[in-house]
């Protein structure tokens, strides 16, 4: 079984903020200076936000004249779903199995 990794997109999902910026540019692609106008922080906070959600494979940026636009990377987000639906799988099997046992025992 795997462990963590650093550069987990769980972890990084851990934090609140980084959560927010994640729900922004699921809207559509932006720069750092649009993200800090939609946020309670500042530039540098979202800069230092956007460096680990990019470590963590789930954001991809391109420069844009003198700026960095960034947006979700396809790839991440669907290992983290990927993830999801196996653990969705394994809870509705497990639950199969719980019912199936409860209904061989009623007499």
């Amino acid at each position: 079984m795997p462990t963590y990794q650093a550069g987990d997109g769980w972890d990084a999902l851990g934090d609140p903020t980084r959560r927010a910026i994640v729900a922004c540019l699921a809207e559509r692609p932006r720069a750092v200076g649009e993200l800090a106008d939609e946020l309670p922080i500042s530039r540098p906070a979202v800069s230092q936000h956007l460096k680990v959600l990019k470590d963590a494979g789930l954001v991809s940026d391109r420069a844009e004249g003198t700026r960095r636009v960034y947006r979700l990377n396809p790839a991440g987000i669907a290992a983290l779903r990927d993830q999801l639906d196996t653990f969705w799988h394994r809870a509705l099997s497990g639950y199969q199995d719980v019912a199936g046992q409860t209904n061989e025992e009623t007499p």
